[in-house]
């Protein structure tokens, strides 16, 4: 067999990988918490998965872990092939702005700045130049369908919009995981539907979606869903009824 095509025979790396991952609070004097449990997760590149549970199920600790926002306290978690252990905070930061890309229920624009520069804003930190930060910003914009609002501050956007804006601000990096908490929480029922409808496109396109969800409904948009329980993971079968597309 040539290297060629013995490199095409063995399995995609996943995008994220974790093995055997806890995670445990102590606070002083007080009993210990343990709020994840040996979770092990593969989520291959391009897969548009939901990880459901109510609160404390350990569901926001993972999606912390996963995103870089904390540490495990055992088990190894590799981000995109890199094992976050082996990393020191600076190296763990810009791990997370290059690889990951998040939106949050509450859409965080900042109300001086017009859609356009607030999807730019994560560019500033970098070396890319004003132009071309604006450049991305405004295909990003066009790619959730704001191209024609992408002068306007966010009190002349509806929440839809809104989120729609943080969308693109979590994508002008290019990342190759987006994670969504709670993305439709603070929408109506029709908005949030084109929000998660949205999510399928970037899914088509190739992008990993991660969506955090205590909703079932929600979650069923996904073509696979985790159900988080007293910190351990557990594989839910793909709903029949589940939107078209979604069961991929």
């Amino acid at each position: 067999m040539s290297a060629a095509a013995d490199a095409a025979s063995r399995p995609a790396q996943p995008v994220v990988e974790t093995r055997g991952l806890g995670k445990v609070y102590s606070a002083g004097t007080q009993a210990e918490v343990v709020a994840l449990r040996n979770v092990d997760l593969r989520i291959a590149r391009g897969e548009f998965i939901a990880i459901m549970g109510p609160s404390g199920s350990g569901k926001s600790t993972l999606m912390n872990l996963i995103g870089c926002l904390d540490t495990p306290s055992s088990g190894t978690y590799l981000c995109d092939g890199v094992d976050v252990a082996t990393l020191d905070a600076e190296e763990r930061a810009v791990l997370r702005r290059d690889k990951i890309g998040f939106v949050f229920q509450g859409f965080n624009l900042l109300a001086r700045m017009s859609a356009l520069d607030n999807v730019a804003m994560p560019l500033s930190y970098t070396r890319v130049s004003p132009a071309e930060r604006r450049r991305r910003a405004a295909d990003a914009l066009a790619a959730v369908g704001l191209g024609e609002r992408m002068h306007h501050r966010p009190n002349e956007l509806s929440g839809g919009q809104q989120q729609r804006v943080a969308i693109a601000r979590a994508l002008i990096q290019d990342p190759p995981i987006l994670m969504a908490d709670e993305p439709t929480g603070a929408l109506d029922s029709r908005t949030g539907q084109e929000i998660l409808a949205l999510f399928e496109r970037l899914r088509d396109a190739g992008r990993t979606v991660i969506l955090i969800t205590h909703d079932a409904e929600v979650a069923a948009h996904a073509g696979r869903m985790c159900v988080m329980r007293d910190g351990e993971l557990h594989e839910e079968p793909a709903h029949p009824d589940a939107p078209a597309g979604a069961r991929a």
